[in-house]
């Protein structure tokens, strides 16, 4: 009975993260029908950085050493304020489907980095599907209708996917010393600090904008930048990692389907063929994780890499299971 209820938990658990991840994308579609890109960043960081620093005062995080500033604040705007800049400027011209399929190979660009400026070891099926996947990519920023013409939207998702990259290849000590958690809010709340330079004209963009649009802005700044990660660290409480990272993979499709019903995009001819390439792409470089995938470590690593809005699992497991006691 008791393994039924804890089945039943964990299904709700990835239905729930890819639902939420999926609606991301045209949740900022959405946002852009009344707010400019910045604006729209700004928002939706300040409503995560409520989030986060309430997270922060319950559970009593320590401060950043004074010296870890400036280099928190540069990780910051690679991670958080020019990622979503970008992205919001690409989803400007490109739909949220497209959108999240060259958001998808985050990791990849981000295994690349890794071995250029760390050394990390890249297997030969690791280039070839990333360079399968930036074909797929190309398709997608020169598609319009079903015309093959230059979309300079794909470029700037595409600038977004290689700050994000940036972003995690180069914050591993930082990690170390802070762990996941403590180190997230403290580029968010860096780079929500960065973005108030943007503040001036918000506020009458907010009465200018029509409810829906309003309150996809709030959705997006609590529902998919905070909530999923909960429902993450629920499944690898009870099933690990490596079953966690399954729901990653679905949330382009999810949010194909949802952009379709929530604004009627339909995906054009040229971006569906990219669309295929890049998931080609993704899944060749994948293969070489087969095994390591298997790993506690690369999984939990897969994770942070695809969002960078991530919450430290570790933290949120011991959450998790304090829950699922008490509950029980």
């Amino acid at each position: 009975m008791n393994y039924k209820k804890w089945d039943f938990r964990i299904i709700c658990a990835h239905a729930f993260t890819i639902l939420i991840w999926g609606t991301a994308f045209p949740a900022i579609r959405m946002g852009l029908e009344s707010y400019t890109p910045e604006h729209l960043t700004l928002l939706r960081l300040l409503i995560a950085s409520f989030i986060l620093l309430l997270f922060s005062f319950i559970y009593k995080l320590r401060l950043p050493d004074l010296k870890d500033i400036p280099a928190i604040f540069i990780f910051g705007a690679l991670g958080f304020t020019f990622y979503h800049i970008a992205l919001n400027y690409g989803e400007k011209t490109v739909n949220a489907g497209s959108a999240s399929l060259i958001v998808s190979v985050t990791p990849i660009v981000t295994a690349i980095f890794a071995s250029v400026f760390l050394n990390e070891k890249m297997k030969l099926n690791g280039w070839i599907g990333g360079v399968i996947s930036f074909i797929g990519i190309a398709f997608i920023s020169f598609s319009q209708g079903d015309a093959i013409q230059l979309n300079s939207g794909g470029l700037f998702i595409l600038l977004a996917a290689i700050s994000e990259s940036l972003f995690f290849v180069f914050q591993t000590s930082y990690l170390k010393k802070y762990g996941f958690l403590p180190f997230t809010i403290y580029t968010i709340l860096s780079s929500t600090i960065c973005m108030l330079i943007f503040l001036p004209g918000v506020y009458q963009e907010i009465l200018a904008s029509p409810i829906e649009v309003n309150l996809s802005v709030i959705y997006l700044g609590l529902f998919p930048t905070v909530l999923p990660y909960i429902a993450l660290a629920y499944i690898i409480s009870h099933s690990g990692a490596a079953e966690a990272t399954s729901s990653l993979y679905l949330t382009p499709v999810t949010a194909c389907f949802i952009a379709w019903i929530w604004l009627g995009e339909v995906p054009t001819f040229v971006s569906i063929i990219g669309g295929g390439i890049t998931i080609l792409g993704v899944l060749i470089a994948h293969v070489s994780l087969k095994k390591e995938m298997q790993s506690e470590e690369y999984c939990n690593t897969a994770i942070q890499q695809y969002s960078n809005t991530a919450i430290q699992q570790g933290s949120l497991v011991s959450i998790c299971k304090k829950f699922h006691r008490t509950v029980n």
